[in-house]
């Protein structure tokens, strides 16, 4: 399947409006709509700072960056447990 990206709005009745002609064959098509979504910008300052957690791993790093720190009273046999009992029914 061959894809393109173009650049299209939707007017205010909901209509889809392409703003570049289309060089393709006609045919059915399908099609893909992704809306940017704005992006929150904050300031540094306003943003506690997290601990970083190190690791070797590049792809990680990242990744830790986005997700917050597992709260001192989490027992992970407890929640193995509360997975297990869910999963089988218990």
């Amino acid at each position: 399947m061959q894809a393109y990206k173009l650049n299209a709005t939707i007017d205010e009745s909901g209509h889809l409006i392409i703003d570049e002609p289309l060089n393709i064959t006609p045919g059915k098509v399908e099609v893909i709509i992704l809306q940017p979504v704005p992006s929150l910008e904050t300031s540094t300052e306003s943003q506690p700072d997290k601990p970083k957690r190190q690791t070797k791993i590049k792809a990680l790093q990242c990744w830790f960056e986005k997700t917050q720190p597992t709260p001192s009273d989490f027992d992970p046999h407890q929640a193995r447990w509360e997975a297990l009992k869910e999963k089988h029914n218990l």
